[in-house]
C-alpha cells in the first residue's frame, strides 16, 4: 500500500514539474493567460456588482512577472483595468453603490500589485547585479595580491623562451650548423611561449567580469589551475604544499572561472594565516574527495596561527576582516559563490593551531538525478 501511495506522489510530482516546463513556453503560457483573463471577464460580467471578481486579474499579472517586460506588464494591467470597466458598464445586476466601491478596490489593487511586483523583480535584479559587481571586486582584488605570483609564472617561461633561444643561435652559427639542436631548442621556445599565453589567459579570464558560464567541470583540474597562480606566492613564503586529490573524483556543474577563485582565496588566506609562524613549520594541505553522500568535498588545512573562538561566527561577514589592510570580502565572496552552485562553506578550528576549511559542492550526477 506504501508503495502504491509512493508511486501516486511521485508520478504527481512528475507531471507537476512537467505541466510547469510546459508554462514556461510561450506558445502555451499565452493562451493559457488570454483564457484566464476571459473566464474572469465573463464572470464578473454575469455576476452581481457586489462580488469583486475583477481582483482575480492579479493573478495574471502575477503570471506575467518575470516571464514579461516590465513595459508589456503595464500594458497587460492596462487591458485588466479597461476589462473591469467594461464588465462594470454591462453588469446589470446588484448595487450601483457597492459595484462603484468595489470597482475602486479592484482597480486599485491590479494597480498596487503591478506596481509592487515590478518593484521586487527591480530589486531581485539590482541585488543580483550587486553581488556580480561584488565577486568581480573580489577577483581583482584576489589578483592584487597574486601579483608576485603571476610575476613569478610568467617569467619562468620568459626566462626560458630566452635561454632556448640562445642556444638556437649558438647551434645554427656553429660551423657547420647543428639543425637538429637547434630545432630541438626552437621546439622548446614554442612550448614555453605556449606555457607562457595560457598563464597570461588565466589570469585575463580570472580578472574578467563575464556573467558566469556553467559547464562541467573536473575540480582537480580547478584546484591545480589555482595552485599554478598562486606557486609564486607559495614558494616566496617557503609553504610546503600538499595536494591529496582524490581518483576519479565526480564532476561538478558550476563556472570554472569562480571556483578558482574560490580556491584562491582559501590558499591566500592560508598563505597570510602562516606568515607569523616560522617558515620550517609552515604546510598547507588542499585535498578532493568524495563524501557520503557522493558530493565533492575540498578541504584546505593549514598550520597557521588558527582561528579565535569568539571570531569563527563572523568569519564570513562582509567587510569584517582581523588583517590590517584586508578587505574582508574574500571569504564573503566565496560563500556567495559556492552556495550559487548549490554547495556550503565553513571551517574548523585545528589544534594546536591552524585552520581547516571545508567546501563542498552537488555532484554533478547527482544534481541531474
Amino acid at each position: 500500500m506504501s508503495e502504491t501511495v509512493g508511486e501516486k506522489a511521485s508520478g504527481l510530482s512528475a507531471a507537476l514539474r512537467r505541466l510547469h516546463h510546459l508554462f514556461q513556453k510561450p506558445i502555451v503560457r499565452l493562451p493559457v493567460m488570454a483564457l484566464l483573463m476571459v473566464a474572469i471577464f465573463v464572470f464578473d460580467t454575469l455576476t452581481d456588482l457586489e462580488i469583486a471578481t475583477a481582483v482575480f486579474y492579479i493573478a495574471v499579472i502575477l503570471l506575467a512577472i518575470g516571464r514579461f517586460a516590465p513595459r508589456q506588464v503595464v500594458g497587460l494591467a492596462a487591458i485588466c483595468v479597461k476589462l473591469t470597466l467594461v464588465s462594470f458598464v454591462l453588469s446589470k445586476s446588484g448595487s450601483r453603490e457597492a459595484g462603484v466601491v468595489n470597482l475602486g478596490i479592484s482597480i486599485s489593487t491590479i494597480a498596487i500589485t503591478t506596481y509592487l511586483a515590478l518593484k521586487m523583480v527591480a530589486a531581485e535584479g539590482a541585488a543580483h547585479a550587486a553581488r556580480a559587481q561584488l565577486i568581480r571586486v573580489a577577483r581583482v582584488t584576489s589578483l592584487g595580491e597574486l601579483a608576485a605570483s603571476i610575476a613569478h609564472e610568467v617569467n619562468q617561461p620568459l626566462a626560458a623562451i630566452a635561454t632556448s633561444g640562445d642556444t638556437a643561435m649558438r647551434w645554427l652559427s656553429a660551423e657547420p650548423p647543428n639543425i637538429d639542436r637547434a630545432r630541438s631548442a626552437i621546439s622548446r621556445v614554442v612550448e614555453d611561449a605556449s606555457r607562457a599565453s595560457i598563464i597570461i589567459a588565466r589570469v585575463r579570464d580570472h580578472a574578467r567580469g563575464d556573467p558566469p558560464v556553467l559547464q562541467v567541470i573536473r575540480v582537480d583540474e580547478v584546484i591545480e589551475e589555482a595552485v599554478e597562480l598562486s606557486g609564486g606566492e607559495l614558494q616566496r613564503h617557503a609553504i610546503a604544499l600538499r595536494l591529496a586529490l582524490a581518483d576519479a573524483l565526480p564532476t561538478v556543474m558550476g563556472d570554472r572561472v569562480q571556483l578558482q577563485q574560490v580556491v584562491c582565496n582559501l590558499i591566500l588566506n592560508a598563505i597570510e594565516a602562516m606568515m607569523p609562524v616560522p617558515a620550517s613549520r609552515r604546510s598547507l594541505t588542499i585535498a578532493a574527495m568524495a563524501d557520503v553522500n557522493g558530493d565533492v568535498e575540498i578541504s584546505t588545512c593549514d598550520t597557521g596561527i588558527g582561528i579565535r573562538e569568539d571570531h569563527l561566527a563572523r568569519l564570513f561577514d562582509s567587510f569584517w576582516t582581523t588583517k590590517e589592510g584586508g578587505t574582508g570580502i574574500g571569504l564573503t565572496v566565496s560563500r556567495t559563490i559556492v552556495e550559487a552552485h548549490g554547495g556550503a562553506i565553513w571551517v574548523d578550528r585545528m589544534k594546536p593551531y591552524g585552520a581547516l576549511f571545508h567546501v563542498r559542492l552537488p555532484a554533478y550526477a547527482a544534481a541531474a538525478a
